[in-house]
């Protein structure tokens, strides 16, 4: 006779609560439930694997879209009971992670040496917004954005007032530029560059990775060293439970 197991018991075996466990069945992160006849729902062991996955993918911060997506879709692999398409996107999406982890700390490296070689930059003609959208490839908007987010400050033309952009700025618009596309926010990049700034080239890394205490509210971004790890952790989990799920889905099948 199979052992059902009941909303609480669910939710103490995961540690949630049980409101976790209807919300999770009302967002398709669970297989569909049976009810007794007094209307009680009925889980199974099935229902605790998929509740742990869910687990594994909500219970950090939010790691940006395209992460989130990819590790939900290997909940719904096995909720929809693709145990072999599961074990395939629980290890791209492990690719995935790391690979994201990897461009983030590239993005590390290359910022610590372009700051320990910054004073020797070429002096060389300035040059004007235009040319520098060009040369970058970035837009109009972004460098304004940059400025307004005190990212860089361009100086100016003293006679017709136009940006006057010379390698010490576009130097630094390519580590912005850089950054940006490793996924570190500008609030992140705004404390590396204050610290910069002062002189201090020194925990530039940890500069980009730590919010100050004065900042109430940061997403993940704002520490995406550290995201990135964590998410690589419950990656290496999540694998682990769809492998556990698939061995314990072939004893059954010997059963």
């Amino acid at each position: 006779m199979r052992d059902y197991l009941r909303t609480s018991d669910l939710a103490r075996a995961a540690g949630v609560h049980p409101n976790t466990v209807r919300r999770y069945v009302e967002w398709g992160l669970l297989p569909p439930v049976e009810r007794t006849p007094a209307g009680y729902r009925r889980f199974t062991q099935r229902h605790l694997d998929c509740l742990r996955l869910a687990r594994l993918v909500y219970i950090a911060s939010y790691p940006g879209r395209g992460l989130r997506q990819s590790s939900v879709e290997v909940v719904r692999r096995v909720v929809a009971d693709d145990l072999p398409g599961a074990l395939e996107q629980a290890r791209d999406h492990l690719r995935l992670v790391q690979a994201e982890r990897d461009q983030a700390e590239q993005a590390a490296v290359v910022l610590e040496r372009w700051a320990a070689g910054r004073a020797d930059e070429p002096v060389e003609p300035a040059l004007q917004t235009s040319q520098v959208i060009r040369l970058l490839g970035v837009t109009f908007d972004m460098l304004r954005g940059w400025e307004r987010n005190g990212l860089i400050s361009v100086p100016r033309d003293s006679h017709n007032r136009y940006r006057r952009f010379t390698p010490r700025e576009i130097s630094r618009l390519r580590v912005i530029r850089m950054l940006g596309q490793a996924g570190y926010s500008h609030m992140a990049m705004l404390r590396m560059f204050l610290q910069l700034d002062r002189g201090e080239t020194g925990n530039l890394r940890q500069a980009l990775d730590t919010p100050r205490p004065d900042e109430d509210i940061f997403s993940a971004a704002d520490r995406w060293l550290s995201t990135l790890s964590e998410q690589e952790e419950l990656s290496h989990q999540a694998l682990a439970l769809v492998e556990e799920i698939i061995e314990r889905a072939a004893g059954s099948d010997k059963d």
